[in-house]
């Protein structure tokens, strides 16, 4: 079985749905064929690919959360509520506090159980998780697949 863990923005809306339905449909959907997808359980393209993945394909689907699922921002939690019969695990990793420290932990957590990152970036910067997560899966010898969004 194929593991992917999906990064991205928590700025998703300088697009449309449709947009995204799209992207998924080109960069998701030729390696949900048994697979297993873990995905952060944020708000943005988490919940986003999320629900695109649950409605769209049979892939074994894993939400990670830094903290517990509570902390998880309203759009977030809706998503999963919405994705809730299709999800094979919800993983609550405690992390206390919740800052960037603790979201960094859940993504390699995710890059540490998949052997390809999908990674979908709002820009260039460095900084961001998404940037962090795709340099993390290459130091770690790991597929990568970036998509502009």
């Amino acid at each position: 079985m194929r593991t992917v863990t999906i990064t991205g923005s928590r700025t998703a809306g300088h697009h449309d749905a449709a947009h995204y339905a799209q992207l998924f449909t080109a960069y998701l959907a030729p390696f949900a064929a048994d697979a297993h997808f873990y995905l952060g359980g944020g708000r943005g393209i988490d919940s986003l690919a999320l629900r695109w993945l649950a409605e769209e394909t049979d892939a074994w689907l894993t939400v990670a959360v830094p903290g517990t699922l509570d902390q998880q921002p309203p759009e977030a939690r809706n998503a999963v509520n919405r994705s809730w019969e299709r999800l094979a695990e919800i993983v609550e990793l405690a992390a206390d506090p919740l800052d960037d420290a603790a979201y960094l932990a859940r993504n390699r957590w995710m890059v540490d159980r998949s052997a390809m990152v999908i990674g979908f970036p709002v820009g260039t910067s460095t900084q961001s998780g998404t940037w962090q997560t795709l340099d993390y899966a290459s130091q770690q010898g790991k597929a990568r697949l970036v998509v502009p969004t």
